[in-house]
């Protein structure tokens, strides 16, 4: 039956050092044969005997220090000074694109993948250097990606949806959208997740695979937003006098912009009242300033002329008598 290969290895050492005698390191340079069999094995193990002098653990010990240990302290220190090194790298990187006029979403994308990648070839370096056959082990990672991916398929159609994402771009850090019914502003944006932040401060995530391919509203994506303030005046109110009104209170509004010019429309007769719509146009951070400053000024232009802003109201007309009573409650 087959020896595990680190038992192996600690066993050839355990049988050098015996047979130099318990020799200093350094002394003498025991060599291994170049082909360990588990009949040699058996027997150089059956001739081992447990140390029993101080002398013979401290040699024991020096050499598994110096053949187990140190080496591995040597892999993690490399992995930790790597993770490190990765993250500068990450850093650096990022900082080049967005140098170079680069989105910074995919800026922070090609940043990932550059940390990613010098980590891969440091974890490989290390194998390959304890030891391992990074060809066999490529090649069996390889074989197991196949039944790996069909057990993470959920996961690889929200990582395919990223890239998308990231390609085409239909938002940005820092942009107002409504997705899937949410609305709030774009705070992350990774491979697998997008992360909004909605103006009552809170966080949604949302798989990538739930955003592409549906309905995206970008609210501040474009320079210039319009606001609609729809208004219902009373129908004995003068025509020319409301336009007016409505005009001067358009001109009047904080924030709005001069071009395109604030357009005053009348755009029905409604159930108890004449519709207009004023249309202004602002900066998309400025829309809820300039909606309700608009607000106020079209209320006051309109108490100033004496334009009536009705109440809902019907009429009801009734066919024959009708007898009233009124009743007197104490």
């Amino acid at each position: 039956m087959p020896f595990p290969n680190a038992m192996i290895f600690l066993a050839g050492l355990l049988a050098q050092d015996a047979a130099t005698g318990g020799a200093e390191p350094g002394t003498a340079t025991p060599t291994v044969a170049p082909a360990v069999t588990d009949e040699s094995l058996l027997g150089t193990l059956s001739r081992l005997r447990w140390p029993e002098t101080a002398k013979e653990w401290e040699s024991v010990l020096i050499l598994l220090s110096a053949r187990v240990v140190l080496p591995l302290i040597g892999v993690l220190l490399t992995f930790v000074l790597a993770m490190l090194a990765a993250r500068q790298i990450r850093k650096a990187t990022e900082r080049a694109l967005v140098r170079g006029k680069v989105e910074v979403t995919l800026s922070r994308f090609l940043a990932k993948i550059a940390s990613w990648a010098f980590i891969a070839l440091i974890v490989l370096t290390i194998l390959s250097t304890v030891g391992v056959n990074v060809t066999s082990m490529a090649a069996l990672l390889g074989a197991s990606g196949l039944a790996l991916g069909l057990a993470i398929q959920g996961a690889l159609t929200n990582l395919s949806a990223g890239v998308m994402l990231l390609i085409f771009r239909p938002y940005r850090l820092g942009d107002v959208v409504r997705i899937d019914g949410e609305l709030g502003t774009v705070a992350d944006m990774e491979l697998f997740t997008t992360r909004i932040d909605t103006l009552d401060n809170r966080r949604i995530i949302l798989p990538n695979s739930k955003i592409y391919g549906n309905k995206i509203e970008n609210l501040t994506r474009n320079a210039q937003r319009r606001v609609e303030i729809p208004v219902g005046v009373s129908y004995k109110a003068s025509f020319d006098d409301t336009r007016q009104a409505l005009e001067a209170a358009a001109a009047a509004v904080p924030g709005m912009l001069s071009t395109p010019a604030p357009v005053v429309i009348a755009t029905g007769f409604g159930d108890s009242a004449v519709n207009w719509e004023i249309r202004l146009w602002c900066a998309p951070t400025d829309i809820i300033t300039v909606r309700s400053e608009a607000i106020r000024l079209i209320k006051q232009a309109l108490a100033d002329r004496g334009v009536e802003i009705p109440f809902p109201q019907r009429d009801l007309h009734l066919d024959g008598d009708v007898q009233v009573s009124i009743r007197e409650h104490v």
